[in-house]
């Protein structure tokens, strides 16, 4: 199971570059770029500041992939 995000694109709504999302919520622009090639997962604090800068709660912005997982219960 893996962790799908819209990070990118609501991003792009709000006319921010990775390096001032990046700076709005304390990470450098390689790690909001890595968030958004699905590269690296982040931290639920991380998670939930990315929400707050992008204007949406966290469970809008990020979701399970439920197609990608192992069979863990």
């Amino acid at each position: 199971m893996g962790l799908r995000n819209h990070v990118k694109q609501h991003r792009a709504r709000l006319d921010l570059t990775q390096a001032e999302l990046g700076h709005r919520v304390g990470v450098r622009r390689q790690t909001i770029l890595a968030i958004e090639k699905q590269q690296y997962a982040p931290s639920a604090l991380l998670a939930f500041r990315l929400a707050r800068a992008l204007g949406m709660r966290a469970d809008e912005l990020f979701e399970l992939d439920e197609e990608e997982g192992t069979d863990e219960e």
